[in-house]
């Protein structure tokens, strides 16, 4: 019995010792797993790399959850947990997040996300920012270009015109680059789809696929605007945008864009050239002040003395007023216009004679 009795005793001990052992083990899994959890939720408030500035398009559809924008910002790499961000946004009872296409980095917080998306604008400062002018030829926005992302002038306008490159733009925007610009005529296939307008960067210095990404992104905005009425007018994109680029490039501030338009689409209806000086600079690939009579004898697909209609592609860049002129012509007979020397006060004329004298004495009589 008494055997019986020490037996228990050290049953009891080691039973209480692997209790104890147990309770220990417990304590610092509980422990050690309240840990983790924390550094968890710490890393997961911070951004995904502060040092990348570089940007990525969100779309945040109308009537997105705080659940669904998490998801979408953790699927873009933008946050770490979607389902952080979420509880994060319900203890700061921040609400009123807006739909809309939006540009964010690896390097925003959870604060500056949220403060985004509710006004709907960036709130970070950009490093730079670069204004391309409406009316610009490609060698001249590459030259642009090259101030700010350390490739020469030449190396950007050789890279705009690699075949593989361009293949790789076409099919990331295939709303506005078809197979039109891929023309055996056409000069340079991304001449005049590069939007005018002053871009922000978030990084030092971004490749020129991304900043090329920006320009294309604008045309194809502002194009989308207008789907309707060139459906309408069945005119396409590559079309819509060749004629833009004649307006814009024979606008000068005093022009009516409509009137200037409505000569061009006279022409064509009546079958006569276009005869617009700007594409014999084109197809010399010179910027002059004035065309002389040689150079109209240029042997090219863009001299529009020679050939009728529009040339194969645009001659530049242009803004939306001339893209809108060019949808929207004025009503009028007009076949000629002319730019008055020393004012650039447009005039507009029925016939060659009415031209003609116009041209004597705007032109003519005032250089002499």
């Amino acid at each position: 019995m008494r055997n019986n009795l020490i037996e228990r005793r050290n049953e009891a001990k080691i039973i209480r010792r692997i209790v104890a052992i147990i309770t220990l083990i417990a304590l610092l899994v509980a422990g050690g797993v309240g840990f983790i959890g924390y550094n968890y939720i710490k890393s997961a408030l911070e951004p995904v790399d502060p040092d990348n500035n570089k940007q990525t398009e969100v779309d945040i559809p109308i009537g997105s959850s705080t659940t669904s924008i998490g998801k979408l910002l953790q699927k873009k790499g933008i946050i770490k947990n979607g389902t952080i961000f979420k509880y994060y946004v319900k203890l700061n009872n921040i609400s009123g997040f807006q739909a809309g296409n939006y540009k964010f980095t690896p390097s925003m917080t959870l604060e500056e996300i949220a403060a985004t998306l509710q006004t709907g604008k960036l709130v970070r400062e950009a490093l730079f920012k670069m204004t391309i002018p409406e009316g610009l030829q490609l060698d001249q926005i590459a030259k642009i270009i090259a101030k700010h992302i350390g490739m020469s002038s030449e190396e950007i306008a050789k890279k705009l015109d690699d075949p593989e490159m361009i293949k790789q733009l076409m099919k990331k925007y295939p709303e506005i680059l078809t197979d039109d610009i891929l023309n055996e005529n056409v000069k340079h296939p991304l001449e005049g789809y590069l939007f005018p307008a002053t871009y922000s960067f978030y990084e030092e210095k971004p490749s020129l696929e991304s900043v090329i990404g920006e320009m294309l992104s604008q045309t194809k905005k502002i194009v989308i605007k207008y789907s309707e009425t060139m459906e309408e007018k069945e005119m396409d994109v590559h079309k819509l945008l060749t004629m833009a680029s004649l307006i814009e490039k024979e606008a000068t501030a005093k022009a009516d864009r409509h009137n200037i338009s409505s000569v061009f689409y006279n022409r064509i209806k009546k079958n006569m050239p276009l005869q617009t000086d700007p594409t014999i600079l084109y197809a010399l690939g010179k910027h002059k002040d004035r065309t002389l009579y040689e150079d109209l004898k240029v042997d090219s697909p863009y001299n529009t003395y020679k050939h009728e209609g529009l040339p194969p592609g645009p001659i530049a860049n242009a803004g939306e007023t001339s893209i809108e002129a060019a949808l929207n012509p004025a009503d009028t007979e007009f076949l000629y216009f002319l730019a008055e020397y020393g004012t650039g006060e447009v005039h507009y004329s029925k016939s060659l004679e009415e031209h003609n004298a116009l041209k004597d004495k705007y032109i003519t009589n005032k250089r002499d």
